[in-house]
């Protein structure tokens, strides 16, 4: 027998022996009436005079994290979702049988009830004297061990709701990600934005190019897929009138996972009728702002040990000359399919040896050459028409799209661009889209959406849209170096 399991067995012994003598182990008769944190800040400068002129008794719930034994006392710290506070537990005020019980019985890892006065121990530390202590919860499991806690990286995500009881600052990460979303979702409120819902199956996957995660409809009898995007949703409600809209949601892409990529991941979606790429550009210096703000008190973070400005304005760098003069790639190499590819080649770079479309082949090397180098956040603009399928093209240069892309520490947070509202120039985009797929390119999908061409016909007004990469923005605001750290349950293949 494993020494682990040994221990879950002595727990399991202790639970039948509790059951025994009439101990429910899972009651839910407790309701606590106060927590860790609010008393810790509420009674900070109360010395022992002051604490005993509270005549009301306190009422904590929470799991007993750490405890020394001193015979006829006991100290212990519970936790719970606020914070930690010490308690008290001696015999004398418990009562004999009541607190050789608790010592007996009551492990670390419990959740436990406790009730009586606060008071300052000699060193200080605000405590709870316990007159009467309640087991709320027994846990049949051990914690992990205190040094050396939850240390394996993955076992960590697996177990996240260890990862949760055992860390505080995981605990804390997920406090500032909410945050984050009540401010995003304040801010468009406050702008005039209508938050809507949008299909997450749809029968044709559309808003991006990647491979979908695919189901099938018994009832209607058809194939749907999981949403990679919902960019054609959202594009109809322009349509319908309103001009305004955003959408915070999942989305979903069968495709590789890393420390940047989870298959299913949350993104900010917005839409402005009247509004070009370049007024969007000013409003994601707003939020960016606004928000490092609201976190922080100042324009600056830490990330990864590199520091982040976000005072704007911030630099506006077109796609091509980016490659050129950050990328270091000759302007001879652009010219031609067969340069570019053994450009790629020199530089280890990989790129599909099939693929016919330049401007997927400046992307590949775009994306090992600049985008690492972009640290400060920096607007790329000016993307070819061939990789931007749903933009406005540009009226000085069609070759281009009134397109941006955001990065940020080396990666991209935000793609943005003045909308495509013309339905022929659409239809002749999603036509050659079709044409790669019958070329066997997996990413593009079998049918054009028909529905959406006739929604356009019906005129759709001119309008801009972004898409903000939510879990990357946390991993920002967090100094995360993972995407994995800032999802609950993030996808992991599995275990061995």
């Amino acid at each position: 027998m494993s020494e682990e399991s040994a221990v879950i067995q002595a727990r399991k012994k202790k639970a039948e022996e509790l059951e025994a003598l009439g101990v429910p182990l899972f009651p839910n008769d407790f309701r606590p009436t106060d927590h860790a944190g609010p008393l810790q800040e509420l009674y900070k400068d109360y010395d022992n005079e002051a604490l005993s002129a509270i005549k009301h008794p306190f009422r904590l719930a929470g799991r007993m994290m750490a405890r020394r034994d001193f015979g006829k006392a006991v100290f212990l710290h519970i936790q719970d979702e606020t914070g930690r506070i010490q308690v008290f537990v001696k015999r004398d005020e418990l009562g004999a049988e009541k607190f050789k019980l608790f010592k007996k019985y009551f492990d670390l890892g419990d959740i436990i009830g406790v009730e009586g006065p606060l008071f300052r121990t000699k060193t200080g530390e605000l405590t709870v004297l316990a007159k009467e202590i309640s087991l709320v919860t027994k846990a049949l499991r051990p914690l992990p061990e205190k040094y050396h806690g939850l240390q394996d990286v993955e076992l960590r995500y697996r177990r996240r709701y260890l990862d949760l009881i055992m860390n505080e600052r995981v605990r804390e990460l997920f406090r500032t990600r909410t945050r984050i979303i009540q401010y995003l979702r304040d801010y468009f409120h406050a702008q005039g934005f209508l938050e809507v819902e949008t299909p997450m199956m749809q029968a044709i996957p559309g808003g991006a190019t990647a491979r979908p995660f695919k189901t099938y409809h018994h009832a209607l009898e058809r194939e749907l897929y999981l949403r990679i995007a919902p960019e054609l949703y959202l594009k109809r409600l322009l349509v319908g009138g309103f001009e305004r809209v955003f959408e915070l949601n999942r989305n979903f892409r069968n495709e590789g996972i890393s420390v940047q990529h989870n298959p299913e991941f949350t993104m900010l979606e917005f839409y402005e009728a009247y509004a070009t790429y370049e007024d969007l550009m000013t409003r994601t210096e707003e939020i960016f702002l606004n928000l490092c703000r609201e976190l922080t008190g100042g324009n600056k973070i830490v990330y990864q040990g590199q520091e982040i400005d976000f005072t704007p304005p911030w630099p506006r760098i077109p796609f091509h000359q980016a490659l050129l003069e950050i990328g270091g790639v000759p302007e001879e190499v652009l010219a031609s399919r067969e340069k570019v590819m053994a450009f790629a080649k020199e530089h280890e770079i990989k790129i599909d040896e099939r693929e016919e479309v330049l401007g997927k082949l400046w992307a590949k090397l775009f994306d090992a050459l600049v985008e690492p180098k972009l640290i400060q956040p920096t607007f790329i603009i000016a993307f070819p028409v061939d990789i931007s399928p749903l933009a406005r093209r540009n009226e000085k240069d069609p070759s281009v799209a009134d397109r941006f892309e955001l990065f940020i520490a080396g990666r991209e947070i935000a793609n943005a661009f003045s909308e495509l509202n013309d339905p022929r120039d659409q239809r002749e985009r999603f036509e050659e889209q079709l044409r790669r797929r019958l070329a066997d390119d997996p990413e593009i999908h079998p049918e054009i959406d028909e529905d959406f061409i006739r929604a356009l016909e019906y005129g759709m007004p001119p309008a801009a849209g972004e898409g903000i990469g939510i879990d990357r923005v946390v991993m920002l605001f967090t100094d995360s170096p993972s995407i994995r750290e800032v999802i609950l349950f993030p996808h992991l293949r599995p275990e061995k």
